[in-house]
């Protein structure tokens, strides 16, 4: 995919969530149950955590919940408005040493942190290329401590009807790839988002594009528990 291409999808997404985040914050306060499973599979108190595409913080909030041992927190998102909203939340939050960074990691570089678990939950289907989703998730692999964990969720939404009759056509001659897909959102104000579906066979490239060896991969969320395909890997 063009670097242009990226940069317009990307901007799509910029926009939506400045036009939504307020509405998406209020409708994105509960845990997601695959993290049950993530803590499960870990089977060890996290000490510190990366969470690229951090959005309003729910996951350090639902880490803080679950475990005593308080924890290093770095959350990375693009929207300042969210990152504002995780950061009026952690304060309260004695366990978590949080740092949130505002970057856009779809366009540029991952912040230069490592942690024992770092995840990409919500993210990878909003990075346009298929390309640019490799890089990222070897990116992310390198900020994994020795012996932590990465951890990968990818949103199954074109499996779902419901999903399907949001899709908005391109129009126009546009030079996207398979699965890439406009969707419209219809809580509080009407904002398109560019969402690529991640089937199974790209999965396992991304997957093997870590360089991690899996310890689990699973389905969970969602109404029939199993929105999301997670898969967890280790280094070392």
């Amino acid at each position: 995919m063009q670097r242009s291409t990226i940069e317009w999808l990307n901007q799509i997404n910029r926009d939506f969530y400045r036009a939504t985040a307020s509405e998406f914050d209020a409708t994105r306060q509960a845990a997601w149950r695959g993290w049950e499973r993530l803590l499960a599979e870990i089977d060890k108190p996290v000490e510190s955590a990366l969470d690229l595409g951090c959005g309003n913080g729910r996951f350090a909030l639902f880490l803080a919940a679950r475990q005593a041992r308080p924890f290093r927190y770095i959350g990375v998102d693009s929207n300042a408005e969210l990152l504002a909203q995780a950061r009026r939340q952690l304060t309260q939050a004695a366990k978590v040493d949080a740092n949130l960074v505002e970057s856009d990691i779809v366009l540029g570089e991952l912040p230069r942190h490592s942690a024992q678990l770092v995840t990409l939950f919500g993210l990878i289907h909003h990075v346009p290329g298929f390309t640019r989703r490799r890089e990222l998730i070897a990116s992310a692999a390198d900020c994994v401590a020795p012996g932590g964990y990465l951890a990968l969720a990818a949103w199954r939404f074109y499996e779902r009807e419901r999903f399907r009759r949001r899709i908005v056509p391109w129009g126009g001659d546009i030079a996207v790839e398979k699965h890439d897909y406009l969707l419209d959102w219809r809580r509080g104000q009407r904002a398109l988002r560019y969402c690529h579906y991640v089937d199974d066979d790209e999965h396992a490239v991304l997957v093997a594009a870590s360089g991690l060896a899996v310890i689990a991969d699973f389905r969970a969320d969602g109404a029939e528990g199993d929105l999301n395909r997670y898969t967890v890997l280790r280094k070392g």
